[in-house]
């Protein structure tokens, strides 16, 4: 799984608490990040591909992975009270969430939510991978049935 982080940058640190403390998610997927975001979580001590800034393409680039169907989720703390010169990549990129049915969060609250659904999924995966390993099969049923009773 492989999740695209970006943070303006009023809103970089919340981005690293974020991420810290759901290090254990976190420390299983996959990050990208534009330029400096990933630069705060790679200090962090994350596992993190940076991109180049968003200011300079690093926007793009993520939207270029998300249309290859590489992306899994995108979490985008935008800075609302702020202006960003390159607020049209900003834009193509969450019209590009859109298109391609990405979960995207622009919002902590948001994040939150998202990262607790793709934590699911990523269970659900698991768990077929371990029934598929030892030849049998796992219906829905039966997978939410195992999900349900570890929540």
């Amino acid at each position: 799984m492989k999740i695209a982080v970006i943070a303006h940058d009023g809103k970089k640190a919340d981005m690293v608490a974020f991420i810290m403390k759901r290090l254990e998610f976190f420390s299983r997927v996959e990050i990208i990040a534009t330029g400096t975001t990933g630069k705060h979580i790679a200090h962090a001590g994350l596992q993190v591909q940076c991109l180049k800034s968003g200011p300079l393409g690093g926007d793009a680039q993520i939207a270029s992975l998300i249309a290859d169907g590489e992306v899994n989720g995108v979490i985008f703390f935008i800075d609302p009270l702020d202006v960003h010169p390159h607020q049209v990549d900003v834009h193509m990129l969450l019209r590009i969430c859109n298109v391609y049915n990405i979960p995207l969060a622009t919002n902590y609250k948001t994040a939150v939510y998202v990262i607790n659904g793709l934590e699911v999924k990523q269970h659900k995966q698991q768990i077929r991978d371990y029934h598929f390993s030892k030849g049998e099969e796992i219906s829905e049923t039966e997978l939410n049935d195992v999900i349900n009773k570890k929540l």
